[in-house]
């Protein structure tokens, strides 16, 4: 198996995903800076990588769905080939989708250990929310995560990207979505800066 370095994204935009998932019903949805552009309805930025998240249950059918692509566990900066027919271990939450023909990675495929009615924080397993509060769409049809839980996952690292998805959603943010978003901050990083600014 060819070594492709870890920085040698070319990641579907999340509609070239959703075609290729366009049949499938089980849970997935996009995470990350992507999952705050598809809120926005317009790319604020430019995105290195493209996440996108389901159930650990569905890795085999996603994996399925996306043949083209070898998938790789990503463990604390280490890459381990995932051969088809082996599960990934029960530790792993993350998956990179190579296209080897071209030498680059075209998906995070990130797994969630909920339910299809309840999402679970992969941070914090107590932390629990209805799925259908979780997941949005947009008009074509692209589920995505919540914009406030998009910003709690960026919380932990603040990397300048951070900030910028940061400042760019304070002014959409309705009331609702800046009071959880805080209560959220205050409950896993007590003293966040970004607790003053919400």
């Amino acid at each position: 198996m060819q070594h492709i370095p870890d920085d040698a994204w070319d990641a579907w935009a999340p509609g070239l995903l959703f075609e290729r998932l366009c049949y499938q019903s089980s849970p997935c949805y996009v995470v990350g800076g992507w999952a705050l552009d598809l809120w926005h309805g317009h790319q604020t930025r430019d995105h290195e990588d493209l996440e996108f998240c389901i159930l650990s249950e569905d890795v085999d059918l996603f994996r399925s769905e996306l043949r083209e692509l070898d998938f790789f566990e990503v463990q604390n900066g280490t890459f381990t080939y995932l051969a088809p027919e082996t599960r990934p271990r029960p530790e792993t939450t993350q998956l990179w989708g190579a296209d080897m023909a071209n030498l680059c990675w075209r998906v995070d495929m990130m797994i969630e250990h909920g339910t299809p009615e309840n999402w679970i924080y992969k941070r914090d397993p107590s932390f629990r929310l209805p799925r259908s509060t979780v997941v949005r769409e947009t008009p074509s049809g692209i589920p995505y995560l919540a914009p406030a839980l998009a910003l709690l996952f960026k919380a932990k690292h603040v990397r300048a990207k951070d900030l910028d998805d940061l400042h760019a959603a304070l002014p959409k943010l309705d009331d609702q979505e800046k009071a959880d978003l805080r209560c959220w901050l205050d409950a896993m990083y007590p003293g966040h800066e970004w607790i003053t600014q919400l």
